[in-house]
């Protein structure tokens, strides 16, 4: 008969050739001779983990390490049975126990990491991440779980060096590639962004995300055909995929194809990350005469889009609705003087009796918009006259030409680390002779102003401006707006105030390709980057336009140029 030790042996290996059922058997055979034997215990927890019985792994380690609490494998394994659980303070606990018995132990803090993760606390997890690959240099679960990490945080230089370790690593992995590939994109390298996804795609060409992110990466280079046929791919593998019909209809709108886009478009509604309606009980509606019946308006994304299709209000009081707008406070003031506008309700405020509602976004679909038939009455918002009339006596008394200058989005927005630029990008502009600078730009951002004080000659107004409204009032006052693609955008051209445009290489769908003008905004100008991170280029080009404005000769121009152009 086997000796317990020789049982053991046999029993562990079974249970690594994953015969499971015979391990099992022989680890209880054990622990019925010997009831206290540590490691039966501990492999019999394993195995629950193994099968998805995290409550069974819990009872096996605990009663294991009753036996033997030295054993720093035994608490990483009950801090994994507890994560699987849910009970994360826990898990959390045993893991941190296990190493203070066995610091190095790289695997222990790769799993501390992810329950860190799990509990929101990304700073701990990133820490525990770099000290398992420090640990062991070859961790490449661990340096792709970084990755994400770092990518979550916005670190993306950071998160591609931990990427491009887990993909030499593992070449024939297709996680890392792919990871790669996204957060290149973020980052503005495009074409190694279609590399990536590319190498991704080699190894598994089943994958409808993949070919959604390259559909994407070749959108954003303006290779519109090649995105269709990749956002196709991936719908022919998951037909119900609502992010790739959604990209497919923003491919769509960038080319003006605005009957299929719309449409395409409106799978956004099933995509995660969206807001939600404030009502869920109220209906959709779909188009046909309202008749008097009251309905809601509301916003899905951001100010900007707010300011852009509000512009419909009129064609549904046309249609016989009481048009309500569901917005941000600060919007509340600006989109009242709409056209078609009834009421007004800020978000937190209770809603009135309503009898259908839709996303501002959904607009253009509902009315069948064309590139030929885009509203655009411009201007349809107005500035308060009391409060144009309060800054006409503020600046008037300032010469030259006046131009208001933003340079900083929203850093929530998922491109606003290509879209917007700092604050020196206008030196070109800021010392050109009869020019004035006012800077409009509110919250993030503004701390550049402090730092630029000294060398660039710029009017702050940012810290006057309460609302949209504000705002509005300042720049009817103003000969001038340059900006990045941000909701001042809109509002200038809503408002028919002449308005000059930063737009970087992979822009948004709405600005079309190669235009410098737009069918949504008459006063509006566009200035495209020609490759990515170009801002220099876009930059000279307005201090030569400006130039002119300003009433400087050519070869005044030239000469004030020739200063800036490297």
């Amino acid at each position: 008969m086997a000796t317990i030790s020789e049982a053991m042996k046999i029993a562990v290996q079974h249970h690594q050739q994953g015969e499971l059922q015979e391990a099992e058997r022989i680890y209880r055979q054990i622990l019925q001779v010997q009831p206290n034997h540590a490691d039966a215990l501990h492999f019999l927890g394993i195995i629950g983990l193994q099968v998805g019985r995290p409550d069974v792994a819990v009872d096996y380690i605990t009663r294991a390490i009753t036996v033997n609490e030295t054993i720093p494998i035994f608490h990483a394994n009950l801090g994994k049975a507890w994560k699987d659980q849910g009970r994360l303070d826990e898990a959390v606990q045993c893991f941190h126990q296990s190493l203070r018995l066995k610091p190095d132990h790289a695997e222990t803090h790769y799993n501390l990491g992810i329950t860190f993760k799990q509990q929101g606390k990304l700073d701990e997890a990133v820490a525990c991440y770099h000290r398992a690959v420090e640990l062991k240099p070859d961790y490449a679960e661990a340096h792709c779980n970084l990755g994400s990490l770092l990518k979550d945080q916005g670190r993306l230089e950071e998160a591609v060096i931990s990427y491009r370790r887990a993909a030499e690593l593992r070449p024939n992995d297709v996680q890392p590639s792919y990871n790669l590939g996204i957060t290149l994109r973020q980052l503005g390298d495009l074409d190694a962004a279609e590399a990536y996804c590319r190498a991704a795609l080699e190894r598994d060409r089943q994958d409808h995300e993949i070919y959604s992110s390259l559909g994407n990466i070749l959108a954003d280079q303006g290779k519109l055909e090649e995105a269709v046929a990749c956002h196709r791919q991936a719908l022919t593998l998951k037909p119900d995929y609502a992010e790739g019909q959604r990209n497919l209809g923003i491919t769509w709108l960038k080319m003006g194809n605005f009957v299929q886009g719309w449409n395409a478009y409106e799978w956004r509604l099933s995509c995660e990350g969206l807001s939600q309606p404030p009502s869920s009980s109220l209906p959709i509606w779909d188009g046909t005469p309202l008749k008097g019946r009251r309905i809601l308006l509301w916003s899905e994304q951001g100010l900007g889009d707010s300011l852009q299709f509000i512009r419909y209000a009129p064609l549904i009081q046309a249609k016989g609705g009481q048009v309500f707008t569901h917005c941000l406070p600060t919007l509340a003031k600006i989109l009242a003087t709409c056209p078609g506008v009834e009421q007004v309700v800020t978000q937190g405020e209770h809603l009135p009796e309503l009898d259908c509602q839709i996303s501002l976004m959904s607009l253009p679909r509902v009315f069948g918009t064309t590139l030929e038939t885009i509203p655009a009455s411009i201007p349809y918002l107005h500035a308060d006259p009391e409060l144009v009339q309060y800054w006409a006596d503020t600046l008037g008394s300032v010469e030259g030409l006046k131009i208001g200058i933003t340079w900083q989005g929203n850093p929530g927005h998922t491109n606003d680390r290509n879209r917007s630029f700092p604050i020196t990008m206008f030196e070109p502009l800021a010392n050109i002779p009869g020019v004035r600078l006012f800077s409009l730009q509110k919250g993030v951002g503004t701390e550049q102003l402090h730092a630029t004080a000294n060398h660039l000659s710029i009017t702050d107004l940012g810290d006057r401006l309460n609302d949209m409204m504000d705002t509005a009032a300042v720049l009817k006052n103003l000969d001038l707006l340059i900006c990045p693609d941000t909701a001042v955008t809109h509002l200038a051209g809503a408002l028919g105030v002449p308005v000059w445009m930063a737009l970087p290489f992979a822009s948004d769908w709405r600005w079309l390709l190669n235009r410098t003008d737009s069918p949504w905004y008459s006063s509006l100008r566009i200035y495209r980057q020609n490759q990515a991170g170009d801002w220099p280029s876009v930059f000279t080009h307005f201090a030569a336009d400006v130039c002119r404005l300003a009433g400087l000769s050519h070869f005044e121009t030239a000469g004030y140029l020739s200063r800036f152009i490297r």
